[in-house]
Order: structure tokens, then C-alpha cells, then sequence
């Protein structure tokens, strides 16, 4: 996107968040994006926070704002809207922080294991779903659903032909068109004869739910349409990083057919049967959606949730048993299944480390690995060389600058404290074979106490570590000598 459309972007932001508050923001902050197009904002002051939203896609938009509209109804958490400019693709939405259910479960669980912490909030999770999928679904306006009303035929043969256009073969797996196609054709009459007058919604899993005031709050609905049951449930613990350990995933299942009964009459044999059939479409959806930001956008780190995809389908294949024949499909996932390249993809790479040095007045940096998360150590509170006509023209890389922070008792205690915090995560992410971790120091104007802090750690790292890259950036020193 052009400057100059972001510029307008944000005007209209500013004038969204002004009509709700009464006062105009003093930060915007370019967010991380996500697998869309959509480009997020937060826009703050000492006051209010709220999450600008520009989609130059206007169904969608309207979509979302529709669904909101209902669910807010039903007192589901989900974000409140508090303006919109829906001819110019915007609007603004309540601030739900930024830990995702995702990084949740990641900073909670012990190893591969989950702690009953995370099993808890899942099963509370769980709980909201059938709000969602019958008591909401029951009001929900349909006309709004984009681009399907229904997870009808045509949705399933869209999201099949993009399993196998995007992933088979950009991947490299052979297979013979015609075989696979009459397979896809049994397999979605199979998927159809499941009851499907609820709510779906779609893209139902742990980076679309926020941690927000110790609760979930959902997001990310706007592709919601009529489907059955079992697809978001799939959706959720199928997800493929979120990596759910088999036996956590059978009790969960079990818990939502449970909750399932307190609204509808559930045959759970029938249901399982049908379950396990939407795992697999939802699967093949979501490894089409990997292939085509990885292999086609060229986007690696969608490619890194690939072998953990793997590793569900090499449990699904044990477990599955279809009344109709398959067999050439389920041939196709077991090829996949032991592809060689598509193991290794998560394989042999190094943990990049980026640590950046920022003025809080621009803003904390964007994590362009699009992961989240990290770590912003605020440095204001140590003594500030800037204050002194002397270091006025030199950073916290030069000897002078290093010199007075180093006579400075409070700056040894702070690294001390950073290293150990740092420490643990490099230990643990190199341990899961994670590839990114953002560290930001930031201080009054990015100059002096947040270069030093950058560079000491660094150093440390880089002393302490042997199998990871780390690259420092100093933002507002870049963006000074870009402006000479």
C-alpha cells in the first residue's frame, strides 16, 4: 500500500475514533496482518484505545458489522463497534489487547504437554460455542453470509480445488486428477447428508480468539455462513500449531458433545463419524490456505504449520473410518503424510532473534514475521543521557553514551532482569523449533538508553546462543539517515 493511501487510511481512522471519544488519538500503530488483506491500526491517547479496521472489500465489511450486531444481542464476547465509515472501508472496534488464545496456550503449557489452565479455558471456550452456532444462529440474517450463505457443494468443491491447486501441486505431489475429483464427489455427498441449519463460523481456532479481562472474546467471524455442527469444532482442535496433544483433544470433543446435549438431541456415533470427515475437509482447507501464502505468496511462515498438519493427519488416518469409499483420497493424505519435503520444512532452521530500539512517540515496532508476541522493555525509567547537552548528538552505540549508562547501578539490574526474562524464551522457543522472537526496548526518542539496552542484549545473546540469529535494528536511527 501506497503512503499516500495510508495517510487517508488513518485520517479517516482519526476521524472515526474522534467522533466516538470526543478526543483525537495521539498514537496510530500499524498492527501485525494477519492471513488477509485487511490492514488493523490501534489509535490510542491517555484515555481511550481502539482497533482501526480498513477491508477494501465492502460485503465483508458489512458482514462483520451484521454479525456483530446480532451477537452483541445474544451477550456473546465479541469486540463492540464504535463507528464506522463503511463507504471509505473502515471502522473502529473495541481494543481486546493484544494476547491471542494462541499465544496463550503457548506461554501456559509444559513442553508438548497442556497444563488443566489451558484445558480450562478451552472448555470455556467450548462453552460459547453453541451460543454462536444455535441460540445466535437462530436470529442471524443469512443474506449478510459472504461470499456463501451455506458450507453448501460449491463451498466444499472451492475449498477441495484449492487443497488441491494450491498444496498438491505447488508441493509436488502426484495424483491422478480424475481419480481424486470422483473421490471429492463421494466424499462431499458423504459431508452433506449432515444436518447444517446452524451457524459456522468458519475459521473457529485459537488465533481468532482473544484473552481479554481473563475471558475469550471471538473475532474473525466475518466469513460465518449456515453449516453443520461439527465443522468448527474440527476447526478448533485441528488447529494445527496450537499442536493439542491427541488425548486433550478426544476429552474435549467428548466435552463438547456434552454441552452440544444441552441444546439439541446428539447420536454421537453418527456425529463422531460425521466429525471426522469435516476434520479432514477443514484440514485440506487450511493446508490450501498454507500453500498459497507459503508456496504461491511466498510467505514462509505460513509453510511452518505444514508438518504439524502432517502430524494430524497421521492421526486422523489411524482413527477414520468412512461409510462411502474414499480410498484414492485417503491414498493422496498418506502420501502427503510422508512426503519428505513437507517434513522438512520445520526442520534445521535457526531461531531469528530481532531486537529493535524505538521512541514510544512512533509507536512499539510491527513484528513483520507476522507471529506476535515477544517482549517491550520500557527504558525510560533509567537515568537519560539526553537530558545533557553533551550526548545530545550521539546514541547509545558510541563510548560516550556507553560510559555514563555503565556508571549507572539501575542499568546493570535492569539487563539482569532482561537477560534472565530473554533467556528462558530463546531457551524454550529453540527447544519447539520456533523461527521468530521480537524483543523492542524503547525510550523517550530512540536514541540513547534503547540502542545501549538493544546492543547489550545483543551481545549477550549472541555470546550465550550458537544456533540462533540475531539482528538489531535501531528504527529511529534508520529513519533519521533515511531523511539525510
Amino acid at each position: 500500500m501506497s503512503e499516500i493511501n495510508k495517510n487517508k487510511i488513518e485520517q479517516i481512522l482519526t476521524a472515526l475514533f474522534e467522533k466516538w471519544s470526543g478526543i483525537v488519538p495521539e498514537n496510530i500503530e500499524s498492527l501485525p496482518m494477519s492471513g488477509s488483506s485487511r490492514l488493523y491500526f490501534r489509535l490510542s491517547n491517555n484515555e481511550h484505545s481502539a482497533i482501526g479496521v480498513y477491508n477494501d472489500d465492502k460485503k465483508e465489511n458489512l458482514a462483520f458489522i451484521k454479525f456483530t450486531e446480532n451477537f452483541k444481542k445474544s451477550n456473546l464476547n465479541v469486540p463492540k463497534i464504535y463507528s464506522e465509515n463503511l463507504d471509505e472501508n473502515c471502522y473502529l472496534q473495541e481494543d481486546l489487547g493484544n494476547t491471542t488464545f494462541f499465544e496463550f496456550i503457548n506461554q501456559k503449557r509444559v513442553g508438548d504437554d497442556f497444563t488443566q489452565e489451558i484445558v480450562g479455558v478451552y472448555k470455556n471456550v467450548i462453552d460459547n460455542l453453541p451460543l454462536f452456532q444455535i441460540v445466535a444462529g437462530k436470529t442471524l440474517d443469512y443474506s449478510y453470509c459472504y461470499p456463501r450463505s451455506s458450507f453448501d457443494q460449491q463451498s466444499m468443491e472451492w475449498d477441495l480445488n484449492y487443497f488441491k491447486y494450491y498444496f498438491l501441486k505447488l508441493s509436488g505431489i502426484p495424483f491422478d486428477e480424475q481419480k481424486l475429483e470422483d473421490n471429492f464427489q463421494v466424499f462431499t455427498k458423504f459431508l452433506l447428508n449432515t444436518e447444517s441449519n446452524y451457524f459456522l463460523y468458519r475459521d473457529f481456532q485459537s488465533r481468532n480468539i482473544m484473552i481479554h479481562n481473563d475471558k475469550p472474546y471471538f473475532i474473525d467471524y466475518q466469513g460465518g455462513r449456515k453449516g453443520a455442527l461439527q465443522y468448527d469444532i474440527a476447526s478448533l482442535l485441528y488447529d494445527a500449531k496450537a499442536n493439542i496433544p491427541n488425548a486433550v483433544r478426544e476429552e474435549l470433543l467428548n466435552y463438547y458433545i456434552l454441552t452440544l446435549k444441552k441444546y439439541i438431541e446428539v447420536d454421537e456415533k453418527e456425529f463422531k463419524q460425521s466429525f471426522y470427515g469435516f476434520v479432514l475437509i477443514r484440514i485440506m482447507q487450511a493446508l490450501g490456505a498454507y500453500g498459497f501464502r507459503g508456496f504461491y505468496e511466498k510467505k514462509e511462515h505460513f509453510l511452518l504449520s505444514i508438518p504439524y498438519a502432517l502430524e494430524n493427519l497421521k492421526h486422523l488416518l489411524k482413527i477414520i473410518n468412512f461409510p462411502v469409499d474414499v480410498s484414492y483420497l485417503l491414498k493422496i493424505i498418506n502420501d502427503i503424510t510422508n512426503s519428505e519435503k513437507l517434513k522438512s520444512l520445520n526442520a534445521g532452521k535457526k531461531l531469528k532473534v530481532v531486537i529493535n530500539s524505538f521512541s514510544f512517540h512512533r509507536g512499539i515496532p510491527v513484528d513483520e514475521s507476522g507471529n506476535g508476541g515477544g517482549f517491550v522493555f520500557d527504558c525510560r525509567a533509567l537515568h537519560n543521557p539526553g537530558r545533557y547537552p553533551e550526548y545530545k548528538e550521539v546514541t547509545g552505540s558510541d563510548a560516550p553514551v556507553i560510559a555514563f549508562l555503565e556508571k549507572e547501578a539501575d542499568i546493570k539490574d535492569f539487563l539482569t532482569n532482561v537477560f534472565s526474562l530473554v533467556n528462558q524464551s530463546v531457551e524454550v522457543y529453540s527447544k519447539r523449533k520456533f523461527e521468530n522472537l521480537m524483543i523492542n526496548f524503547g525510550c523517550t526518542g530512540g536514541q540513547h538508553r534503547s540502542v545501549y539496552c538493544a546492543n547489550q542484549l545483543a551481545k549477550y545473546l549472541s555470546e550465550n546462543f550458537k544456533n540462533i540469529d540475531v539482528i538489531v535494528r535501531h528504527r529511529e536511527q534508520e529513519i533519521k539517515l533515511k531523511s539525510l
